[in-house]
This record gives C-alpha cells, structure tokens and sequence, in this order.
C-alpha cells in the first residue's frame, strides 16, 4: 500500500515526509509554525498539487493554535488570514493551494474569532479526508484504463506522495494492482527535480509495482516501440477550456503520444479545476531557480538558466480526463464546478 506522508504531530503540529531528501533517506519532520509549513511547501518538502492544498490548511490551523485563550476574537482571526496569504505566496500554479486556503479563510471568518483553533482543525481535516476519498474515486475512475499487462507511462509523481491519498495519476495503477492484475509502469526520469525517478520509482516499488525509469528525453523513443497502453499524467492546474499546467516536460510527452496513437489521459481532483482561468496561457508559471538546473550537470557558468516548474499541454492532446466525477471529455469539464 502507498506510504502515509503527512498527518498530525503531537499538540496539533504538521508531521511530514521530507520529499527532497527520498530515495536515500526516509525522514519525518514535525513542525509547528505557519512559517515553517510555508517553507517546506516552498522548497518542497512537501509538494504535489492536492498534497499542497492538504498541507496549507493544516498549516494555517498552526496560526491559531499558538494564540491564548485572551487573545482578542479579531486580533485573533486577523493573524489566521495574514497566515493563510503567507501560506499561498508559496507556489503560483498550484490551484489547489488557493482553494484549500480559501476554505479555511471561510470557516476562520465564520467563527468570528471564537473557537478559531478547533473550527480550523475541523476544516483542515475535512479537506484533507475529502482529498483521499476524491483519490479513491479517482482511481476507481481510471481503472477500465488499466487492464490486466498494462504498461502505463507517466510523467513526474502524482502517487500517494503528491497527495492526501493514494494519488491522482497512479491511483487507478494502485486500484488495478489491488485487483491482482498485472501492471507496469515506466517512469519517466523528470528532470531538473528528478520527481519520476526519486518519488516515483521509490513509491511504487515499495507498493509492489514494477517500474522502470527513463530519461526524460526517451520517452518518445518508448512510446514509438507501441507496448505503452496508455499514458496519464496528474495536473497542477486545469483550465477552464482544459488545458493542463503540469510538471514541465508533460507537454514533450502529450505530443509524442498523439504522434504515436498512444491515448493521454490526465488524473486529478475537483480541486484542480479552475474555471476562473480561462485558458493555458492564462495560468501563472512558476519560475525556480537556477541552481536547480545547474545541480543536475554541470553547464557553463556564464550561460543563462530558464527553469519553468510546469508547462501546458493543450487540451486538444488529451484523450480525456480522470476524475473524482468520473472519467470526463473536455466538454463534461463543467461537472467539477458543481
């Protein structure tokens, strides 16, 4: 079964799985302050886009957990929102993270300042149960996809580790291994994090999964050898008209797959969609550091570094998408606005 990665410390701190440091080490952290939370999810510690928005509503129950009993109802319910802006400012693309927060905004708001820490609690862990249950249904969704000797492709990690559950793009891998059917996937590597072959490879074959890890510029080469049943990648952000923001690199294989008849599917939650975005170009694209690219091989000193976190994929390259409302056209989008 996947790992459980976050969950509650000890006086209502954040426990965690420290991402940066897998495959090699296998540490928890525990935290308990807003700011602490912010840079884990900043640096990511704790990363994937519903595990984002998981994680941002239990940090923001931090802010209200250090305040005492006297503290005034609107001194108090003033240092939450401030907490909930810091938490968000952390990743651009991510909706989930705006729409976790906004939740917890609500029900801080609707509390008037009174009773702010259980309300709060309470919220975070709504979402965070919602978020599994969306995984399960996800899942169970995609599994017609998943036949008996499917070899499935994917791009970066979108498993158990990139959420509160089993995972969005592996959770119908998760629910067909479950089944006893025999399924494999091929990872691809996910450069400049190494997201695939860290977080990826690590966690399936820890639940069991055959997998095999490719560079990232191998997969067009993998799927031309036409063994690849299907190819389904998660989502930082979907679009209004349904395009994608995720991991960068997703759009390479999205076009190599149309180019090779190998249907593109992408799995996420309600969350995820956002209907305020109206297209690809609208969604915001988080730019990291330079370093980040440097670090992976060596480039010369005096050469410029363009690191995008994600790209988009347009929605004419998706054969359909995996949801927690079933298995979905571009058209039938709409239903997760519900």
């Amino acid at each position: 079964m996947p790992v459980t990665h976050i969950g509650w410390a000890p006086e209502h701190g954040v426990r965690f799985l420290d991402q940066t440091l897998l495959p090699t080490e296998e540490r928890y952290r525990e935290v308990y302050s807003v700011e602490e939370v912010a840079e884990a999810i900043r640096v990511l510690r704790v990363r994937g886009a519903p595990l984002i928005g998981v994680a941002a509503a239990m940090g923001a129950t931090l802010a209200a957990r250090s305040l005492s009993a006297g503290f005034p109802p609107a001194a108090a319910l003033e240092t939450v929102l401030t907490a909930c802006d810091v938490l968000e400012a952390t990743r651009p693309t991510a909706v989930n993270l705006a729409w976790a927060l906004a939740r917890m905004r609500t029900a801080a708001r609707r509390t008037g300042g009174e009773g702010l820490h259980a309300a709060l609690l309470a919220e975070a862990n709504a979402i965070w149960e919602e978020d599994q249950a969306m995984c399960e249904r996800i899942g169970a969704a995609g599994l017609p996809l998943v036949p008996d000797g499917a070899l499935v492709l994917t791009h970066c990690n979108a498993g158990a580790l990139a959420t509160g559950g089993i995972g969005t793009a592996l959770a119908p891998v998760y629910h067909a291994h479950a089944l006893g059917r025999h399924v494999r996937v091929i990872a691809d590597e996910t450069r400049p994090l190494l997201q695939g072959s860290r977080l990826t490879a690590w966690e399936l074959t820890n639940a069991g999964i055959p997998t095999t890890v490719i560079a990232d510029n191998m997969a067009a080469s993998r799927l031309r050898l036409g063994d690849v049943t299907c190819v389904i990648v998660g989502a930082d952000r979907i679009a209004r008209n349904g395009d994608v923001a995720n991991k960068i690199g997703t759009y390479s294989v999205a076009l190599a797959a149309r180019e090779h008849g190998v249907p593109f599917y992408v799995a996420a939650p309600r969350s995820t969609y956002d209907p305020m975005t109206p297209d690809g170009p609208a969604i915001p694209i988080e730019e990291r550091a330079s370093d980040e690219v440097r670090r992976v091989g060596p480039a010369a000193q005096r050469a410029a570094i363009w690191n995008p976190a994600f790209d988009v994929t347009p929605a004419a390259l998706i054969r359909g998408y995996i949801t927690d409302a079933g298995l979905l056209s571009r058209d039938q989008l709409g239903r997760l606005a519900d």
